[in-house]
């Protein structure tokens, strides 16, 4: 049986946490709760060494997302947060320009 990704939240508590704020700032109820629950499915292979961004869900890549999609930047106190949301379902946290995040699991 395939395991299940982990929670970010398990993995990367003080960003989740970071996120709630920040989407409740922008009036984005919805999300704060949703953010919640979403899974570290891959982190991104970019190669930047400012780039610490995390896939949430599968997305082929190299292909837009398409109907329904919007991008939510937010406004932390260092870097950049962006969330990709399809039809509200968090596809992926672009995470640019911050100090190094630190796994609480493997």
């Amino acid at each position: 049986m395939e395991q299940e990704h982990p929670l970010v939240r398990d993995v990367f508590p003080d960003l989740i946490a970071e996120l709630i704020t920040l989407l409740e700032d922008e009036g984005e109820r919805e999300l704060a709760i949703c953010v919640r629950d979403v899974r570290l499915v891959a982190l991104c292979d970019c190669g930047d060494d400012f780039c610490q961004s995390i896939h949430t869900a599968v997305h082929q890549k190299g292909k837009p997302y398409g109907e329904g999609h919007r991008c939510v930047p937010l406004s932390p106190a260092e870097g950049m947060l962006i969330l990709d949301v399809v039809y509200g379902r968090i596809m992926y946290i672009e995470i640019l320009n911050r100090p190094p995040m630190h796994r609480l699991t493997p």
